[in-house]
């Protein structure tokens, strides 16, 4: 069963048996504070233990929450499970992110322009393996190291973004610190860059920077940002996507070296395989 600490006892008061999660959706909400921390670890573990590392379907269990996510909030989130927080959170937001989905958005009452203001602490999604985050606003240093398979959208960044990342997508819509990328060896980043500063800002040492010119990452780069305003209601995103013809020139793709010389041989095996059947297929039909 779920932990009792104070935050967990809330939840599981709210939720009941883990046992019944499987039958509808359910949402819970809560107002909670910066003393308490890991949220929805606890329920991740009852989760997994219960229905096993596939977790649920998407979204069967929403927490709806405001005030001040503490350390680690969202880390192990599982398969199923998603996080809405009106507010703010310290560092290590979605640390090893599991597959559940992490909502970051200021308060509705709040005057500050998202895309210039820091809603969540450093080293967020650190060691993510699967899952999704939409961050309305900054976060800090350290974004999405050693993330390995989670994607994310957030609207500017400190210094050493996606530092040792080795898979998944991170989408910036803002404005990124220093030494980005340095140990990079898989994934992708989409970085929005109208100063055209970001490759003085970017360590090349693994990876190369591209135009977003095919078709496949026109249209995920597109599908995130869509995803993201219909999470978090981003002027950001918004204001993108009114004008993406004259936008999207403005993105840098980042893409390891190496890690797209296997995802070129890949596309040439499955290229090559086609060919041997359609040729089949030809030897057969005559």
């Amino acid at each position: 069963q779920i932990p009792e600490t104070p935050i967990q006892l809330g939840l599981t008061q709210q939720i009941g048996p883990v046992e019944a999660l499987g039958d509808s959706p359910k949402q819970v909400t809560l107002a909670v504070t910066n003393r308490e921390r890991t949220i929805g670890a606890g329920v991740s573990g009852a989760v997994v233990r219960h229905y096993g590392p596939a977790g649920l379907p998407e979204d069967t269990l929403t927490l709806n929450l405001t005030g001040c996510g503490g350390q680690s909030f969202g880390s192990f989130l599982a398969p199923g499970i998603t996080l809405r927080l009106e507010g703010e959170a310290n560092d290590f937001v979605g640390k090893s992110l599991s597959g559940g989905k992490i909502i970051i958005i200021p308060p509705r009452e709040s005057k500050f322009t998202s895309e210039r203001n820091t809603i969540c602490g450093n080293v967020v999604l650190y060691g993510a393996t699967s899952g999704s985050a939409y961050i309305r606003g900054m976060a800090g240093e350290r974004f999405a190291v050693r993330n390995s398979g989670a994607d994310a959208v957030v609207e500017g960044i400190g210094d050493h973004g996606c530092e040792y990342m080795t898979g998944g997508t991170v989408v910036v819509l803002g404005a990124t610190g220093k030494n980005f990328a340095a140990g990079m060896s898989g994934g992708i980043a989409y970085v929005y860059d109208p100063s055209e500063l970001f490759d003085t800002r970017c360590n090349l040492d693994m990876v190369d920077l591209e135009s977003v010119w095919h078709s496949d990452d026109r249209k995920n780069l597109k599908d995130m940002l869509s995803d993201h305003l219909k999470h978090t209601g981003s002027t950001a995103a918004r204001r993108i996507l009114d004008d993406w013809e004259a936008q999207l020139p403005l993105f840098v793709k980042v893409i390891p070296i190496d890690y797209r010389k296997v995802l070129e041989r890949m596309r040439m095996n499955e290229d090559a395989e086609g060919e041997t059947l359609s040729a089949t297929e030809e030897v057969y039909d005559g």
